[in-house]
């Protein structure tokens, strides 16, 4: 008689209901143990529509101009983290590793010779990992939890362009982990790209007047309209949260 498979080679079973926990493991210990061997400790974060390109003629609402501004940003931040390794360390641009406001994020990066993340999720559309993530930093998730636990286990900012439910979704749950201090480490700032668009979208001080939230968690929320605007916002903040940073 043949033996049986061992358990952790049987694929039928790792990838049955009952081997869900060994899966939601792996997506931890996993990409755990690759950001431990590139020693990154550091990374901005920028969330964005999978959906606006870089150049779309027949587009009335020009949203490639978030791409155009993105990728802008993202170049700015590299550069300025690779002086900031001269004296310490720098820090990452991390972002969905998909198109749209993604690879537009990832560009920038490695328009600055810079490494970056790109932490991709299965889907059966949209989500296919853009050519500008360095290699070795390509993730693959299939829980959307798991993955967003590493978006923001090393973050140090957030940036936020304008987006779908997906991008909504991935704003107010970590604004609502930063307003409950489930993030205690440290202040993340949270830059909202286009003022004009955010407050047409939402109206944030009707929760302000309808006792929702206090008027304290509007300062959770920076917009910005220009990178060199984001720039000056971040600068101040992240260098002294980096240079103060204790594991």
């Amino acid at each position: 008689m043949e033996r049986a498979p061992k358990a952790y080679r049987n694929s039928k079973f790792l990838n049955s209901s009952d081997g869900r926990t060994m899966r939601i493991l792996a997506e931890y210990l996993e990409p755990k143990k690759r950001f431990d061997e590139a020693n990154i400790k550091h990374t901005v974060v920028f969330f964005g529509s999978a959906r606006v390109k870089p150049d779309n003629p027949d587009d009335p609402l020009n949203m490639s101009r978030y791409f155009k501004a993105a990728e802008e940003f993202a170049f700015q931040l590299a550069s300025w983290s690779k002086e900031l390794e001269k004296k310490g360390d720098g820090f990452y641009i991390c972002t969905g590793g998909g198109p749209g406001i993604m690879e537009a994020a990832n560009r920038g990066a490695h328009r600055a010779n810079a490494q970056s993340i790109g932490l991709n999720i299965s889907l059966p559309f949209e989500q296919i990992p853009n050519d500008f993530i360095t290699p070795h930093l390509n993730f693959e998730f299939h829980y959307f939890f798991m993955r967003k636990l590493w978006f923001l286990y090393h973050a140090k900012a957030l940036v936020v362009f304008p987006g779908g439910f997906g991008t909504m979704d991935e704003l107010f749950e970590t604004l609502t982990l930063v307003q409950t201090k489930k993030i205690q480490k440290y202040n993340i700032p949270i830059l909202l790209y286009d003022p004009v668009f955010w407050k047409e979208l939402f109206n944030f001080e009707k929760l302000v007047q309808c006792g929702l939230i206090a008027a304290n968690d509007l300062k959770l929320l920076h917009f910005f309209s220009t990178p060199e605007e984001g720039m000056e916002i971040l600068k101040p903040s992240l260098e002294e949260t980096i240079k103060n940073f204790r594991h």
